[in-house]
């Protein structure tokens, strides 16, 4: 459904990578390819996932800080003790544990945990926002790497 989304450039890359870090069930790996192999620069490619990104994970966040687990569960399959216990696993480790918001799967409960226990807002967007950007770094040089050998 998203690689449609490759049609509109960096714009699509934006809303791709955006809906990709929310709890939807999305994935921004197939556009951000695809405009890679397409001649895009990947450096702005990069920089625009990574922002579509962390402002998607940043709705996780604060989705978590606004406390309504009933929301989680009724709108987004979150069930209430997924959330506790992803807080007892980061009970003590603090707003570092946001660099691993780009998880498949686990980023997402990581980021609305960190909300819920309302750890430090700026550690947690910086931390998040490193750990997504070095992600797409990766799949940025791998993508380029692959389309090399063709």
């Amino acid at each position: 459904m998203l690689d449609g989304l490759a049609e509109y450039g960096y714009w699509g890359l934006l809303l791709a990578s955006l809906l990709a870090a929310t709890v939807l069930p999305f994935s921004s790996e197939v556009v951000f390819a695809t405009l890679i192999a397409a001649g895009l620069d990947i450096w702005q490619c990069i920089f625009v996932a990574t922002l579509g990104n962390a402002a998607g994970g940043a709705t996780c966040y604060y989705l978590g800080q606004i406390g309504k687990t009933e929301w989680l569960e009724k709108w987004f399959r979150i069930k209430p003790e997924r959330i506790d216990q992803v807080i007892r696993w980061l009970h003590g480790k603090g707003g570092v544990m946001g660099f691993f918001g780009f998880l498949p799967a686990v980023g997402d409960a990581i980021l609305v945990a960190l909300g819920f226990m309302r750890a430090n807002v700026l550690l947690v967007m910086s931390t998040m926002t490193l750990g997504k950007f070095l992600r797409y770094l990766l799949i940025a040089f791998g993508t380029e790497g692959m389309l090399s050998l063709f």
